[in-house]
């Protein structure tokens, strides 16, 4: 029994210096993989492109972002949770991510499989209506639709997507009878609120922003916790007596549950070091609307768990159920 103690102790006292002596060699000469789980163009792609620049630079190595596209993210997802814990393959998720056990069965856990490493940004979304539509701000949209009941519809990008969770919530803390119209994408969605065939939506910032300088839409409320610098005039969601509708969209750097603590502080160091860089600030700003943001690898953990539960307890009362990926 001794013996066998011993040899437990010592096979546990050699893998942890193993690890050590690996984390100490982070990064050698092995470029780093930031895995987008969208397709190119998407705003995934382009947050993670803003940053592999700067990110390459504090680490003093290359950084190439893969496009791991599929079955709402799930498939990116999947693949760095069973990637070696090395921290040289790294997730990008988003808001997106905190949904997936509630749409799809799925080869991982969300919150066992990753060990977080930072946020990274947020990216506001507008709440709009048509111009036609007789409400200038979120409390007269909800007297109108308690006064017409079953008359207006919301759009979202489809089924389990923040516009439609975000959707189920005013519906359900405000006791409304709207009805939910998804689409196949964001700018289906945009066209239809745009041409009152659909009379509400959440939007993202890179689509609708342009729509509502136009005057093809008017906003009613943003995301976040400040007002949208390009728009100013527009009250945030909570300003506007929303708070649990305020929620934009998060991105936040995972590695495989296991890579070394001293793997994730060093991460976690160069990301700062990227995200504090005025050009990856621009970079991110420009191409993807999103602002710059960081945090300890303890505050990404919380956040990505309390979304985690705050979507998937608003899926569950939409009633939506887990689906086999495809």
């Amino acid at each position: 029994m001794h013996r066998k103690l011993f040899l437990a102790a010592l096979a546990t006292a050699a893998f942890a210096l193993c690890g050590g002596a690996a984390a100490q060699g982070f990064p050698s000469a092995r470029p780093v993989t930031l895995v987008s789980p969208f397709p190119a163009g998407s705003g995934s792609d382009l947050a993670a492109r803003a940053v592999a620049p700067g990110l390459s630079d504090a680490l003093g190595q290359s950084v190439v972002v893969e496009n791991r596209a599929g079955a709402g993210g799930s498939i990116g997802a999947q693949y760095v949770a069973k990637s070696k814990p090395d921290g040289y393959t790294l997730f990008l998720a988003s808001l997106s991510f905190s949904v997936l056990p509630s749409l799809m069965e799925l080869g991982f856990d969300p919150a066992r499989d990753f060990e977080a490493v930072t946020l990274m940004g947020e990216q506001s979304m507008a709440f709009v209506v048509p111009p036609s539509l007789p409400a200038n701000s979120m409390a007269e949209l909800v007297a109108l639709a308690k006064a017409r009941p079953g008359k207006l519809n919301y759009a979202s990008a489809g089924i389990g997507s923040i516009g439609h969770l975000t959707g189920e919530l005013l519906k359900n803390e405000r006791a409304l009878d709207i009805v939910h119209v998804p689409f196949k994408g964001t700018p289906e969605a945009m066209t239809a609120i745009m041409t009152d065939d659909v009379q509400m939506g959440l939007i993202a910032m890179p689509t609708v922003e342009p729509q509502i300088k136009a005057g093809k839409v008017k906003a009613l409320g943003v995301t976040g916790r400040k007002r949208y610098p390009g728009l100013p005039d527009v009250p945030t969601l909570a300003e506007a007596g929303f708070p649990s509708m305020s929620d934009s969209v998060w991105y936040a750097v995972l590695a495989p549950a296991g890579t070394p603590p001293e793997v994730i502080a060093r991460l976690n160091a160069a990301f700062r070091q990227a995200l504090t860089q005025p050009d990856t600030v621009q970079r991110l700003d420009r191409s993807a609307k999103t602002e710059a943001a960081f945090s300890t690898p303890q505050e990404a953990t919380a956040y990505v768990r309390t979304q985690l539960v705050k979507w998937n307890g608003v899926a569950s009362k939409a009633g939506l159920k887990p689906e086999h990926a495809k």
